[in-house]
């Protein structure tokens, strides 16, 4: 049983502590980085996790100035899915002050993968393209000794593909970390309404044309789906993830937080994937053993 909870919460963080009597379990939530999106929401196995707008949290001494999340500290259990889920950085999970993810350690939910791939010698002296667009700034390119460093922040980097797409040598690949689509029901938009627009992390995904309707542009978007919870009409933006891209996992505690994240057609059609990958490598290992078995 816990000795003791801790709970602190102000406009730009959150804290939960559960002190035992050998171990402090700490969650915490930079809000400054939180970008009101439902991933870990929607990846939670104790619905522990409520997504909030700033007049839920009017009464703090600064509320937050956009939706954002809180975390219910009579269901939350410290298991740190939503750390490992936030593909933005923003929750950190520790034990002992020591950040520590207990579903990682057991192998019963994957590493989710931020890939980033830089070739620095196609990077010519001075350009700072990727470092410029950049839509969350976590790109830094510096030249020392007639060298050039790109620096990124990956474990908050949720795979836009921005920096790919503009940089003009080819120096930068990545992957993006959610596959999906984006639908918009323009007949349900509310006259002048751009609350998606102003809620969406990465610029230009969605836009307001000159009719007043809102345009998609869904090669950077990342499907984290904070449009979705800033929307004022359900059924007015439609999202679908269809994958995630993680490390091998052994539990069915991420098969669950799949279905929550995609559907289940998506998270079954991932398990036949894994099957046939599996009899695929159980061949291969007894050809090359010199038995096959009949």
């Amino acid at each position: 049983m816990p000795v003791k909870f801790i709970k602190i919460e102000d406009g730009k963080s959150f804290l939960l502590e559960r002190i035992m009597y050998t171990r402090r379990y700490t969650l915490s939530l930079n809000r400054e980085l939180c970008v009101g999106c439902e991933l870990c929401r929607a990846a939670c196995p104790k619905e522990a996790i409520k997504v909030v707008k700033p007049s839920d949290l009017a009464d703090l001494e600064e509320p937050p100035k956009r939706i954002t999340v809180t975390v219910l500290e009579d269901k939350c259990n410290f298991c740190g899915i939503c750390s490992e889920i936030c593909v933005f950085g923003a929750f950190k999970q520790s034990i002992n002050d020591e950040e520590n993810i207990p579903v990682l350690a057991s192998e019963s939910f994957p590493k989710i993968i931020h890939e980033v791939k830089i070739d620095e010698s196609k990077c010519p002296p001075n350009c700072k393209v990727c470092e410029e667009v950049c839509p969350l700034h976590l790109i830094k390119v510096n030249f020392e000794g007639g060298k050039v460093r790109v620096d990124v922040d990956r474990e908050r980097c949720p795979g836009c593909r921005i920096c790919e797409v503009k940089c003009p040598y080819d120096a930068i690949h990545t992957r993006k970390i959610i596959s999906g689509l984006i639908k918009i029901n323009s007949e349900l938009c509310p006259e002048g309404c751009s609350e998606c627009v102003k809620a969406c992390p990465i610029p230009n995904v969605l836009s307001i044309s000159s009719d007043g309707k809102v345009n998609v542009n869904d090669l950077f978007c990342i499907y984290c789906g904070a449009c979705r919870n800033a929307c004022p009409v359900e059924g007015a933006l439609e999202i679908r993830r269809t994958a995630i891209y993680h490390a091998p996992v052994k539990s069915g505690a991420w098969n669950k937080a799949l279905e929550r994240l995609t559907s289940t057609e998506d998270m079954a059609k991932e398990l036949r994937s894994k099957l046939a990958s599996r009899a695929y490598d159980s061949v291969r290992r007894l050809q090359m053993g010199g038995r096959v078995r009949r």
